[in-house]
Formats: structure tokens, sequence, C-alpha cells
């Protein structure tokens, strides 16, 4: 479908859904999110259960930043000059196949060290899988409904997030281990590379052509260059990267809430029920006129409630916690993806996607360790309150140093930028 085709309504909440190559992309993603989402919950409570240590927690956060660190430039510039959908192809058949060999360390009781392995290896994958697939997306939807079509992004994304925790806590508790788990997240990973390989997009005009160093930093020059995009990136990587207490959830449930796998589960899925609900919202009404106050006041949503489930003992309490930092984590996000596909030329989307994955990577899996770690030396409660307070300095100080961000206005009226 081309990209030129006439919009639909902005004001229709439904105008992307309507368009039958995105439905796949869409379905196929949340299929392929919900898988993952399953994988990391067994993977967490399995890792704790063993072990029993906070450290052990930080370090699946560890070994999954690492290829996105050193891979993640490299794979921009292949989607720009590869057929993205082959790279996510390969990128799912590597997680199918690692999906399997977690199930068969669950069922045989493996050595730990296996786990890392197989999620250093996911962590390879993903790494061009999710340039590839972020770059793909304008290609299968009208200009016009991008916006749109990033609030369904969220939505699933967090639909995902919401029923993959909870499937995976109940699996635990229904089985008495993670190895069902692991082999639904293969079969999460299967489904989701035939929905890719039935979407048709339009042919590119690109030639394969072996990275060098400029065109390995060109996704960095132009995120600098597009200052809006780097001060709302910086926003989420510093903020989520101190304010994100996921990685701890399993310590929280059984050593502080003193709940089982089905209650850790709903822990894990709280954020994403804010977020789904909130994603309904917004697809229902006009498009922000101040955007970037919405955004810097979302981060800072989000700092006050880590810092008040720091400080909860009770349950339902810490669950509405999180379910608050979902409704504002929504907003950025939603925000932060419209911002991309608006200032960003096609011809460097995989590049751009590569590089605002390396500060998501950096906020999730970097912020997983640092969690880790600092409850390791400080303490759980100590920790989460310190990243809590942490995330509110990080917005005050992006506001202060970017007033263009402050003064964004509507989104729609954004070209892209030179590169």
């Amino acid at each position: 479908m081309s990209t030129s085709a006439a919009p639909v309504e902005d004001r229709d909440p439904y105008a992307a859904l309507r368009h039958t190559a995105y439905r796949r992309f869409l379905i196929g993603r949340g299929v392929f999110l919900i898988g993952g989402q399953m994988q990391m919950t067994a993977v967490g409570w399995q890792i704790y259960e063993r072990l029993g240590s906070k450290l052990a927690l930080g370090l699946v956060g560890l070994v999954q930043i690492i290829p996105v660190l050193v891979l993640a430039l490299p794979a921009g510039h292949v989607a720009d000059h590869y057929d993205r959908r082959k790279i996510v192809a390969g990128g799912l058949s590597v997680y199918l196949l690692c999906s399997l060999g977690l199930a068969a360390i669950a069922w045989q009781d493996g050595p730990p060290a296996l786990i890392y392995a197989l999620l250093f290896t996911i962590a390879i994958a993903r790494s061009f899988t999710v340039p590839a697939l972020g770059s793909l997306l304008p290609s299968v939807i009208p200009r016009g409904l991008w916006a749109n079509a990033a609030t369904w992004n969220s939505s699933l994304f967090e639909l995902a997030g919401m029923t993959g925790p909870g499937v995976a806590g109940l699996l635990i508790a229904v089985s008495g281990g993670s190895t069902a788990v692991f082999f639904a997240a293969a079969g999460c990973a299967l489904s989701a590379a035939l929905l890719f390989s039935s979407i048709q997009v339009p042919a590119r005009d690109v030639k394969p052509r072996a990275p060098d160093l400029a065109g390995l930093l060109s996704g960095l020059r132009f995120m600098f260059k597009a200052r809006l995009l780097f001060a709302a990136a910086s926003l989420d990587l510093f903020a989520v990267l101190l304010g994100g207490a996921t990685a701890l959830l399993p310590v929280v449930a059984k050593d502080i809430l003193h709940t089982g796998p089905a209650g850790f589960g709903w822990l894990r899925a709280a954020p994403s029920i804010g977020a789904v609900a909130m994603a309904f919202v917004t697809a229902h009404l006009p498009p922000w006129k101040n955007a970037g106050r919405v955004l810097l006041w979302s981060f800072v949503g989000f700092g006050v409630a880590i810092v008040a489930f720091g400080f909860s003992r009770n349950y339902w309490f810490s669950l509405a916690m999180l379910v608050l930092t979902g409704v504002f984590d929504n907003l950025n996000v939603v925000i932060r993806q419209t911002l991309m596909q608006f200032l960003t030329p096609d011809a460097m989307r995989g590049r751009v996607s590569a590089v605002n994955y390396i500060f998501i990577g950096c906020s999730n899996e970097l912020g997983a360790f640092e969690s880790g770690l600092a409850a390791q030396w400080l303490g759980t409660v100590p920790a989460i309150e310190a990243g809590g307070a942490g995330a509110l300095l990080v917005v005050a100080v992006v506001a202060w140093l970017s007033p263009a961000l402050r003064r964004l206005g509507g989104l729609h009226a954004l070209e892209p930028v030179e590169p």
C-alpha cells in the first residue's frame, strides 16, 4: 500500500485499523510481543527461584543490552539497505529456536549460565529485528495515519505487556514450572513470522551496501540534528533507566508483598493495564495541542508513582501505582513514536530506529541491571525510591535544557528533518 494514499480523517480513532496490511502488522507485532513478555516473566521468576539473588536478576538486563550497544547501528544500516521483511523473518527464527532451548533448560533443570547465553543470543536477533520492524511500519499505512497508528502500536505493546506476564504467571502456577511458558513463546514467534510474511509492501529502490563508519554513525548524527527527537529520547532514556522497577518485581512480590507466581504475574502486567486503558482514551481524543507539556508531565507522574510504589506494603496499592506508571508511560510512548515517524525521512528510518532502540534498550535492559545492582547495595526499597526521585530530577533537567520541547505544540504540522 502506498504511503501517498489519501489519509483518513484524523478524528476517526480506528482509521489505521481499516487498512489490511496494517492490521496484519499490528497483530503480528502483538503476538511476538506477548511471547516476549511471557518469556521474560518466566526467566525472571526462574532465576530468582533458583539463585535467590537480586544481582542475578540485574544480570538478565546486562546480557541483553550488550548486543544492542554493539549491533544496533550496523542493524540500522542493514534495515535501510536490505529487505526488511526478510530481516524480521530471520530474527524471529532465531527467537523461536532460543525459546525452545529455554524450554529444554527449564525441563531438565539445566545450568543458569545457559539461560544467560540464550538471552544473549535472543538480544542479538532482536537488535536486527526491532529496527527492521520500526522502519517497515510507514510502508504499510498512509502518512496521515501515522499518529493514529502510533496510538494503536502503543496499545498493542501494552496489551502484550498486560496479557503476557499474567498468562505466564498462571502457566507457572498451574504447571509448576516455566517449561510451558517457553513453548508458548516459541509458538508466538512462529505465528508472528507467518503474519509478517503475508504483508505486501511497496518495492523499495535500495541496493545492498557494505557499511562504512560514516553510514553507521549517520543515525546518531541525525538524532543530534533533530533536537526535539533527541530531547524526547534522552528524557525516556534517563528517566526509565533510573525509575524502572520492573526488574525488582520478583523480589517485591516474594519478599515484601508475599504473593505467589500468579500475583507476581499481575504485578508485572499492571503497568500495561494502565497503558492500554490510557491508549483507548487517547485514541478517542483530538490530537494534542501542547504535546511537549504533556510529554514532560507524563514523566513527572511516572516518577511520583514509582516513589509511591516503593513505599507500599499493600498488594493492591502497589498494583494501583504500577497501573499509574503505565498510564503515564503510554502518553510519552505515543508522542515519542509520532515524533520519530514525522521527523525521519524514509531513507533514514532503519538507522534512526536503531538509535532509538539503543536508547530504549539502555533504559530497559541497562535499567534492569542498574536496579539489581542498586538493590544489592542499598536494599530493594531504597533502590526503588532513589530511582523514582532520579526520574523526577531528569525531567527537570531536560525541561530546562530544551525550551523547544516545552513549547512543542501539535505534531501533525511537523516535517521530516533533512539528514
